[in-house]
């Protein structure tokens, strides 16, 4: 008894080091990865990085996650709305809105990213058709404004001069939406599906999707355009901040409750923060560093929400 109950504790600190370690990682590569890539189209980097860890899937995982017997219309539909939601619009969106940026206010775009349980919630109600709760107008509307003060302080949008921090803030906004409706999708793949099955076919849809994109654009040639520094870039996200931030994740999340995970992910804003000062010198103001606390304070309450429904 004593023994199981202690395996169940060592369980549970492995889950909690797990998801804090992929929020790190997911924070390195929004501050220092990714944004060594703005030399290169964003269309051709988003369909880069889903496709060597898709190479790299096919290659290394079991061969029954490649099955697609027993997969049902509508778990193919969820799947494929995760891919063009999650991995296409979401990915581009906020890999532009850290371009535009360039290397400046980064910390800005990672955290706005979080207002994603915002409409999440708001949608998988919509889906579901259940009435949203009075304590979520509450705290949704209190997150948003935090992201406005956190986005413009004090001031109001300057479109001229500016405009860059502005459309990147709306590219992060569009990344929230996206990835918030491609987590209620996503719900609904791995109720029937085993993570690594439903994350295998995210990432081959998502390179489907991305080929005709790139390929339309006539961005192919970046293929022999990209440097080795690229390359090398790309390669490292796959293996760690990528796919591999992901399957980590997940591991942990098995082993711990999602309230805990609430929690733990909150070192990826948090490591946000310390690598934009670590690498870039850049700080939060007072006022943003309010609004940045109260913006998560507010992600951490719809989350308890969500999960006490």
């Amino acid at each position: 008894m004593e023994k199981s109950s202690e395996n169940n504790f060592r369980q549970r600190v492995w889950g909690a080091f797990a998801i804090s370690f992929a929020a790190i990682l997911w924070g390195l590569d929004g501050i220092v990865l990714t944004p060594q890539l703005y030399n290169l189209d964003v269309r051709f980097v988003v369909f880069i990085l889903h496709l060597l860890p898709f190479v790299f899937m096919t290659l290394f995982l079991p061969g029954k996650y490649r099955k697609t017997r027993g997969i049902s219309r509508q778990e193919w539909f969820s799947l494929f709305w995760v891919a063009l939601a999650g991995g296409a619009i979401g990915t581009m969106a906020i890999v532009k809105a850290l371009f535009l940026v360039n290397f400046q206010k980064l910390t800005i775009v990672v955290l706005l990213q979080k207002l994603q349980p915002v409409f999440a919630i708001a949608l998988a109600t919509i889906l579901l058709k259940e009435k949203l709760r009075v304590a979520f107008y509450f705290w949704a509307s209190l997150a948003i404004i935090a992201g406005y003060f956190l986005t413009f302080g004090w001031s109001l949008p300057h479109i001229e001069g500016g405009k860059n921090y502005l459309y990147a803030a709306l590219y992060s906004l569009l990344a929230a939406l996206a990835f918030g409706s491609s987590t209620v999708f996503s719900k609904k793949a791995l109720s029937a599906l085993s993570f690594p099955t439903a994350t295998y076919f995210r990432y081959g849809l998502t390179t489907a999707i991305m080929l005709p994109v790139v390929w339309g654009s006539g961005k192919m040639h970046q293929f022999f355009q990209a440097t080795p520094m690229n390359w090398f870039i790309f390669i490292l996200i796959g293996l760690t901040t990528g796919s591999g931030a992901i399957f980590i994740y997940y591991y942990g999340l098995k082993r711990v409750k999602a309230s805990i995970a609430t929690v733990c992910e909150l070192f990826f804003p948090l490591s946000a923060i310390l690598f934009d000062y670590l690498f870039n010198a850049s700080w939060l103001t007072p006022i943003q560093w309010l609004s940045a606390t109260v913006m998560i304070f507010s992600i951490i309450n719809l989350n308890r929400l969500k999960l006490s429904a």
